[in-house]
């Protein structure tokens, strides 16, 4: 699968007659870093929402990972989740689980065994520096110890895509840094693809990456 996501014509909107995204034509191939620019209110978390069949298309195609968003009904929805792991803003944890249980939920729902989950979840655990914190509970973690479990869980069941939204932008220097090593490290050695919503490229990324931009509901790419 070389592509992994194409967009012809697309057209996405909350409201028909108010439209966010206008006849946007990009391709992402397999292995892409990408990252999604563009001001405040402009369409990117919009965007986001698409690639993962969670905004109705209002014209256009839109194929990820080989399913037609638009015409994909609730089970290619569910198969299409599977193969993509997503860092919110906003962590969107499970309170009640702990943070063993948040990450090893995809593994869980794409049917690895449970050896394979143990073993997954300690290594994750070390990786963003809470294997310490594996039974404790997501409100008792601060805001960028949220953020790397949902690291983690992003990337548990190794997703051929991976679609953060802002996911440093509330995040100590600590924390920022860990989760833009992470997604290097998913992309390099994993050979995932990765769409990334941000206000501010990090300088020190050193990563070789695509860049759209979006102004006035138009998808741009830059280089």
């Amino acid at each position: 699968m070389s592509i992994i996501i194409r967009a012809k014509n697309l057209h996405l909107a909350y409201k028909k007659e108010e439209p966010i995204i206008r006849d946007a034509n990009f391709e992402i191939k397999r292995k892409d870093f990408v990252f999604v620019s563009g001001a405040s209110g402009s369409g990117k978390s919009t965007l986001l929402k698409s690639l993962y069949g969670n905004l109705s298309i209002f014209g256009g195609t839109l194929e990820v990972c080989n399913i037609n968003i638009a015409q994909a009904g609730k089970r290619l929805i569910n198969e299409l989740r599977r193969n993509i792991g997503i860092v919110f803003q906003d962590y969107k944890l499970i309170e009640e689980w702990t943070v063993e249980k948040n990450i090893r939920l995809p593994m869980v729902i794409s049917g690895y065994k449970k050896e394979i989950c143990d073993s997954q979840v300690e290594k994750l655990l070390s990786h963003v520096d809470l294997l310490y914190k594996s039974n404790r509970y997501p409100l008792e973690l601060s805001g960028g110890e949220q953020q790397r479990v949902a690291m983690a869980r992003a990337i548990s069941h190794r997703p051929l895509l991976i679609l953060a939204d802002e996911p440093t932008g509330n995040l100590d220097d600590y924390s920022s840094d860990m989760i833009w090593s992470l997604l290097k490290s998913a992309n390099e050695q994993l050979d995932a693809t990765v769409v990334v919503v941000t206000h501010r490229i990090p300088d020190r990324l050193n990563i070789h990456y695509r860049k759209l931009n979006i102004i006035d509901g138009e998808v741009y790419e830059y280089s």
